[in-house]
């Protein structure tokens, strides 16, 4: 039996098996096909389709005639069987030999160079594409914008699509996930827009980007109008694309969405999960986050890296110890803890209260990055511990340049600490040296430094020098260290400039209204109080937590609703007794309101933090540690009948509130009174 050539690419094409192929090889032989390059080209790439490599290179070598079909048949064979480096080093001996490379050549070393991440070799073959004339090759094109694209250079990316004379919808794909992954969804929107003028229509994948873009840009309208869009299409929506409309949805607060689109996937992963636990994380709803941690789960799946840290954040928002040592046992037996979750260990550890356990995992770090340094030395300033942060960052520059959040966490650790002097010394430092341009939030920090040290004038002189308009935080923090140190004057200013600026925030016209009462501008407090209730804003109302046998109690102001509350009441009322013959008399100028001085008394008794500690005591052992979270700053008064009920009770009290922690042992506050 003879095979004559035209026979042979029909009978390649219906071969399955190693073993057929070699059959019909032994044909060509016989059939004398070996005199013919398309041939031989044909079995090899027959050979590679079937994974026989090495059957294919031994053919390959053997061939008299080694022409482009047959150098680009042991390329796609490689390729096809994930031998990048083979591709590339195949690529270079065609090159060597005097053999000119096709488009196909070309779009095969390419995507290997791409795989690689080698973007030295790519951009010599790309020049190679040039000196060929293959640059205006609409697949070799789409294959180099993909290079640039994975290896994060859209600049380059952006100048080769706009040479290109014809681009298909491949082409602006590429770019548009290309911005994406780059973290330039406004750049990748933009680019969708101007693929729309042209004519074109973009398929699931180009969805899925602007899906992406629509995250990270925190444009909600636009990533749930291409929801829509696919909807009314009926475009696929496979588990990525509505895994990436979850995401979306959370990132950008509308957590009631995100959770309908989850609940209703068909099929969930791990990656699903993960980002809704985060969403629910990273917008408060630690219980919620921590309820879907425990529900993933129960259904068989495994939390991954991003599920853990985003379950740690939870934990670190609530306070939950128990449960964060939980997670972190979980993931000692489970996962690898890599510097990301280790980086959530130490924040979920400090802001827990055990700043002693978060140092012991950043000491365990071999290679800190520089997010890890910034966040151990936010976690001392928050403690109170400015010295042993301004010395962890010393340590730092000499490793690792610091950035702009570094010194943000570095003042911020010690404005806490009232360490003025080495304020002032490394804003200046940051400017001069670091080069680095101050921002809204490096003087926020200097301004609050400044203002809780009492020097107001200084603080407002820092303000005018500003070469941007201050926005509110700046001015809040001036405000505050006005109301601290009674700077009714200059307070006056910041408090009508942080009117003007229309906050969002409540808490922040709770601060104007209470600085106006403080100053007995009764008039003043009242108009803040009326603009509140005409534009339908509530006082957030305080609230207290502590964790007792592994469970949170939360505790409101005069919270009559506890099972406990006789009880809570009945302690709190000995433990006042105690106070008063130990010297405690109350401040009752924390109380912002024009009453009598007895009803003030009364007021300060029933704080929610007094209340936690309460409940505290008497559902845990004696000498038991309690750590108490509240949402608002705690007040004065209760500072400081919690330094008298540590010396009452004998144990450690710490107190997070919204700023920052207090330590109370013995009678006395690690803040040193100064917060």
């Amino acid at each position: 039996m003879r095979l004559l050539p035209h026979e042979l690419k029909p009978l390649l094409l219906r071969c399955k098996h190693n073993a057929l192929i070699s059959q019909i090889h032994t044909l060509m032989v016989v059939s004398g096909l070996f005199s013919n390059g398309n041939s031989i080209a044909q079995l090899i790439s027959s050979y590679g389709k079937v994974g026989d490599l090495k059957s294919a290179h031994k053919l390959f070598d053997k061939s008299p005639l080694r022409r482009v079909d047959s150098w680009n048949a042991m390329i796609i064979a490689y390729s096809k069987n994930e031998f990048p480096v083979e591709v590339v080093n195949f690529y270079s001996q065609m090159v060597l030999e005097g053999v000119k490379p096709d488009s196909s050549t070309f779009t095969v070393v390419l995507k290997a160079c791409t795989i690689l991440q080698d973007l030295e070799k790519g951009e010599e073959v790309w020049e190679k594409v040039v000196d060929c004339g293959y640059e205006n090759d609409v697949f070799v094109g789409s294959s180099v914008l993909n290079l640039y694209s994975k290896c994060g250079k859209m600049d380059k990316a952006g100048a080769v699509f706009e040479k290109m004379q014809r681009r298909d919808v491949v082409c602006w794909t590429t770019m548009i996930t290309g911005f994406v992954q780059s973290g330039k969804g406004r750049e990748a929107v933009d680019l969708y827009r101007r693929m729309q003028r042209e004519g074109l229509v973009g398929d699931g994948v180009v969805m899925l980007g602007l899906i992406q873009a629509s995250a990270n840009i925190a444009d909600t309208k636009l990533g749930s109008s291409v929801h829509g869009y696919m909807i009314r299409r009926s475009l696929n929506m496979d588990v990525n694309v509505l895994t990436s409309l979850v995401d979306m949805y959370a990132k950008n607060g509308e957590l009631e969405i995100a959770t309908v689109v989850f609940r209703k996937m068909p099929f969930r992963n791990t990656v699903t999960w993960s980002a809704l636990i985060s969403g629910y994380a990273q917008n408060g709803f630690a219980v919620n986050a921590l309820q879907l941690l425990i529900e993933m789960q129960l259904l068989g799946f495994t939390p991954d890296v991003a599920s853990l840290v985003s379950a740690l954040l939870a934990c670190s928002d609530v306070g939950s110890l128990r449960l964060g040592r939980s997670i972190h046992g979980y993931a000692a037996r489970k996962v690898i803890i890599d510097q990301v979750l280790s980086t959530g260990l130490i924040d979920m550890y400090a802001k827990c209260g055990l700043i002693s356990c978060a140092r012991a995992i950043y000491d365990c770090i071999i290679s800190k990055d520089l997010i890890c340094w910034n966040t151990i030395i936010a976690c001392y300033g928050i403690h109170g511990h400015g010295k042993e942060a301004l010395t962890l960052f010393q340590q730092m520059k000499d490793q690792i340049e610091p950035d702009h959040a570094t010194f943000a966490a570095l003042l911020s650790a010690l404005s806490h600490s009232g360490l003025v002097e080495e304020g002032r010394h490394w804003f200046d430092i940051m400017v001069n040296e670091y080069k680095i341009k101050p921002s809204e939030k490096h003087y926020a920090c200097s301004v609050d430094l400044l203002a809780r040290a009492g020097e107001v004038e200084e603080a407002k002189d820092l303000i005018t020098s500003m070469e941007t308009k201050p926005g509110l935080a700046v001015w809040v923090a001036l405000l505050s260290g006005c109301h601290k140190h009674k700077k009714f004057s200059i307070g006056e200013l910041a408090a009508n400039r942080v009117l003007e600026l229309i906050p969002e925030n409540t808490g922040t016209f709770v601060l104007v209204a209470n600085f106006f009462a403080a100053a007995k501008m009764w008039d003043k407090a009242a108009a803040v109080r009326k603009l509140m209730k005409e534009t339908g804003m509530t006082k957030v109302p305080g609230y207290s937590a502590v964790e007792v046998n592994g469970r949170l109690h939360a505790f409101l102001v005069d919270d009559t609703s506890h099972p406990q509350y006789e009880q809570i009441m009945g302690l709190l009322c000995n433990l006042e007794n105690e106070m008063k013959a130990m010297g405690y008399v109350p401040k009752t100028d924390f109380v912002l309101q024009n009453l009598e001085e007895d009803v003030k008394v009364k007021m300060l008794g029933i704080h929610s933090e007094r209340l936690a500690i309460a409940f505290g005591l008497l559902n845990t052992a004696p000498g038991t540690r309690l750590l108490i979270t509240k949402n608002l700053r705690v007040c004065g008064d209760c500072h400081e009948v919690t330094k008298f009920i540590s010396v009452i009770v004998k144990r450690e009290i710490i107190v997070r509130d919204v700023k920052r922690f207090h330590h109370f042992k013995d009678g006395t506050c690690s803040c040193g009174d100064y917060w």
